[in-house]
């Protein structure tokens, strides 16, 4: 079985690491590059930075800040917030990135995925998929989640799929920063469906819940809020995960 893997998230506004709630009431949580070479030296198996204003202010990702992130680490490094095209995704890559994420632009022009992963490969291409349950629905939510679109989200998966991205962030804005444990039921709709890797990410605040994300079906967990602020570090969450059987990285 494929080791699963612990992925700490940065989210980045304003040249800082922020954390909010339901996507917003962002408070501080530090330097990207302090952050991220901790990180990296508690043993993470990879690390995505996310400019998370870019898609919304209708500008390019912070490509100087990737560069001082991705010379600070030697883990693999997932870039998004902001990425519209071939181009886009390349100079990001140059600047360091090891991997690409889409979101809103993938929504806009599906096909642009299929261009990314001829272009740079599946492996390389990561679909971002926000998610709000919206009349007992998986509502897909773009521009950071500001707007609604006509996309069920489990659907929109193995459409992306389909398009060639390698793996899939899955993202509930419901427990974003709650704290209270991933979406299960989410996870484990989107997981049965995909053949390709799902990330959960959205509501980590306990070692037991990245437990409950694998069980249902990730291949990976994004954290933030547990990192940033709760005490828990990544060696000792992956100590935890080894003891329940997940198998994680040595």
């Amino acid at each position: 079985m494929l080791a699963r893997r612990i992925i700490p998230c940065l989210d980045v506004a304003e040249g800082r690491v922020v954390k909010g709630v339901h996507f917003a009431t962002l408070r501080d949580a530090g330097d990207p590059v302090e952050q991220a070479r901790r990180y990296d030296a508690e043993g993470a198996d990879e690390l995505v930075f996310l400019d998370i204003s870019a898609t919304h202010e209708d500008r390019k990702t912070m490509l100087d800040m990737v560069g001082r992130v991705a010379e600070a680490i030697f883990i693999p490094f997932t870039v998004g917030g902001g990425l519209r095209s071939v181009e886009d995704a390349g100079e990001a890559l140059r600047a360091g990135a090891d991997k690409i994420t889409v979101n809103t632009a993938a929504v806009r022009d599906p096909g642009l995925v299929r261009r990314l992963a001829q272009t740079f490969g599946s492996q390389c291409v990561v679909v971002a998929v926000d998610v709000k349950r919206i009349g007992g629905r998986f509502t897909v939510m773009v521009t950071g989640g500001r707007e609604v679109t006509d996309l069920e989200a489990v659907a929109w998966c193995r459409q992306v799929e389909q398009l060639g991205a390698g793996e899939i962030m899955l993202t509930s804005m419901d427990r974003d920063g709650t704290q209270l444990g991933y979406d299960v039921p989410l996870l484990g709709a989107v997981s049965s469906v995909v053949s390709i890797p799902v990330i959960a990410s959205g509501g980590a605040g306990s070692p037991q819940h990245l437990v409950e994300a694998f069980e249902a079906g990730a291949h990976g967990v994004l954290a933030a809020s547990i990192f940033h602020y709760e005490g828990s570090s990544v060696s000792e969450v992956r100590h935890y995960l080894r003891q329940r059987g997940i198998p994680v990285r040595l």
